[in-house]
């Protein structure tokens, strides 16, 4: 049975540089580079025109400048950012309810039930496009097709400012000849493996034995990249998603591990996170920190408590346990990229959160202690933040966490 393409991927093209180049006209055409301190920060988001050079985010500051020399680093304007994503969201919601926003510059969209009034996908897709940049200024790539996972694929071959339409019945003969890098979940070091087992395009990896794959990949991240190769995906637009986690993450260029830089950063987004749980009146379970290495190879590392908790100081001690284990697994690895956390098992606080660490002390808790003082002091600190702002105070020294990401970019890349 063959089905109407009726699903759009939205994304803003190098959305954070754009804006920039939108907000100063001087910018425009120029290769520029957001975020970090110039030469010592880190590449948060490049332009079209830095990335012709091989300026990638998440890049050092000091390497971006060595390949463009002509690279001009601007701080961000993070409010903006908010704005201008929130009113191309808005332009969405002009042609249809079903918009699942998945980060401040994408979203699926389902536009079966607004043919009628717009047209077909293809003409909604275009009349999208012109209204955002008729009345924001911000290039938008599209794809359009049957299912989510072929939209976002079309959309990046519709990079930059272009529209990528997979008629039902094309999706086989439009995979086919596509990088396996195109697909959700081929990272670099998932790339080099498939390479070297001589899979290059995605037709290639939907015609290998799925047998070969898991024994190369392992069987979970292979049967989701077959499925996605051969386009097996049943997901719906969702309007509403319930956030299943909570999580933040710092990227620090090139930094040695040091007990002080793990334990700072942690503490850092550790607050970030608890925060956040706290002022929607959540708790979580599971406990999952993320290590990014300097070749962009990643670990994770989990913990599950026997109650739920929105406590700093309890999950900011398992989180640096469990750094250091993934740490110690890695011996060879000197250097890191990337610091993140997650909470995730959410559930609705209740009056008896706080009692979580008595049943899972960590290392570093004295057993004995009050078990009323970590929720003491993180309902303190959120009174002054609330009043004051988030810089106003911090149970730690947060010195060694500004590690090149500002504090904008950690609360957009946090919603």
């Amino acid at each position: 049975m063959v089905h109407l393409a009726h699903i759009l991927h939205a994304d803003l093209d190098a959305f954070y540089a754009s804006v920039e180049q939108l907000l100063d006209p001087r910018l425009r055409h120029l290769p520029i580079a957001v975020g970090g301190s110039g030469t010592g920060g880190v590449v948060l988001a490049a332009s079209y025109e830095a990335r012709a050079f091989g300026v990638r985010g998440g890049m050092s500051g000091r390497m971006a400048k060595q390949l463009c020399p002509s690279l001009r680093f601007v701080s961000g304007q993070f409010a903006e950012y908010q704005r201008l994503g929130d009113a191309v969201v808005a332009i969405m919601h002009d042609f249809t309810p079903l918009v699942e926003r998945i980060s401040i510059d994408e979203a699926f969209l389902d536009v079966s039930g607004a043919i009628h009034l717009f047209g077909s996908p293809a003409d909604i897709a275009r009349a999208l496009r012109d209204r955002v940049f008729a009345e924001i200024g911000l290039p938008l790539s599209i794809g359009v097709a049957t299912t989510k996972h072929l939209a976002k694929v079309a959309s990046q071959v519709a990079k930059p400012d272009g529209l990528v339409v997979v008629e039902p019945g094309n999706e086989r003969a439009f995979l086919e000849p596509l990088p396996i890098g195109l697909l959700w979940g081929v990272g670099p070091k998932t790339e080099a493996r498939l390479h070297n087992r001589g899979i290059r395009t995605i037709g290639e990896l939907a015609d290998t034995k799925p047998e070969a794959i898991r024994h190369l990949l392992g069987p979970s991240a292979a049967g989701s990249l077959v499925d996605r190769a051969n386009n097996r995906d049943d997901r719906r637009v969702e309007v509403s998603r319930r956030a299943r986690s909570v999580g933040a993450q710092s990227a620090c260029g090139r930094k040695e591990p040091t007990d002080e830089f793990v334990v700072s950063t942690l503490g850092y987004l550790t607050e970030r996170v608890t925060r956040r749980l706290r002022s929607k009146g959540k708790v979580g379970r599971t406990i999952t920190v993320r290590v990014r290495f300097a070749d962009l190879s990643a670990v994770t590392r989990s913990h599950t408590f026997e109650q739920p908790t929105a406590e700093s100081i309890l999950i900011r001690d398992m989180c640096v346990e469990l750094t250091r284990n993934a740490l110690h697994d890695h011996p060879d690895e000197r250097f890191v990229s990337l610091l993140g956390l997650s909470v995730s098992g959410l559930d609705d606080a209740d009056g008896d959160w706080q009692l979580a660490f008595q049943f899972a002390p960590t290392p570093h808790r004295d057993q004995t202690a009050d078990p009323d003082r970590g929720r003491a002091i993180d309902k303190a600190i959120d009174q002054i933040c609330e009043r004051f702002g988030t810089q106003a105070v911090s149970i730690w020294s947060t010195k060694s966490a500004h590690t090149g990401m500002d504090d904008g970019f950690r609360s957009l890349a946090e919603k």
